[in-house]
């Protein structure tokens, strides 16, 4: 599968932004799916996640209550949808795709198998 990152751009602090992860050569309900972001001179860190079967998902603590991840099914399409923006949020988004067969919501880069190229984002303060 083929992922692609869209949606990053300039926003001020508070405002929103939707981020799109498009899917080619496979669907998006035959993986976990994540979204992670590398902020300049940082690791890259978890943001968020929801498994293939259950539709569960998993935030990291900074993101819970302000950003919502959420997949398509017939767009091929995982959104993360980000409100209350904040600078720390400013990064480079990736999602990625977890090709387990198991229902899960990986927090390491590692368990996952695609990647898309990333978008960025930048809150201004």
């Amino acid at each position: 599968v083929q992922l692609q990152a869209s949606g990053g751009g300039p926003v001020q602090t508070g405002g929103s932004l939707r981020l799109s992860c498009a899917a080619s050569g496979g669907n998006v309900i035959d993986y976990n799916m994540g979204w992670f972001r590398q902020a300049p001179g940082k690791e890259r860190e978890f943001v968020a996640a929801v498994d293939r079967f259950r539709g569960r998902t998993h935030y990291s603590d900074s993101v819970r209550d302000r950003f919502t991840i959420s997949g398509d099914r017939y767009r091929k399409i995982v959104y993360l949808q980000m409100n209350s923006l904040e600078p720390e949020d400013t990064a480079v988004y990736y999602c990625a795709a977890d090709r387990s067969s198991v229902a899960r919501t990986p927090t390491v880069p590692d368990a996952y198998d695609y990647w898309g190229q990333g978008t960025l984002v930048t809150v201004s303060s």
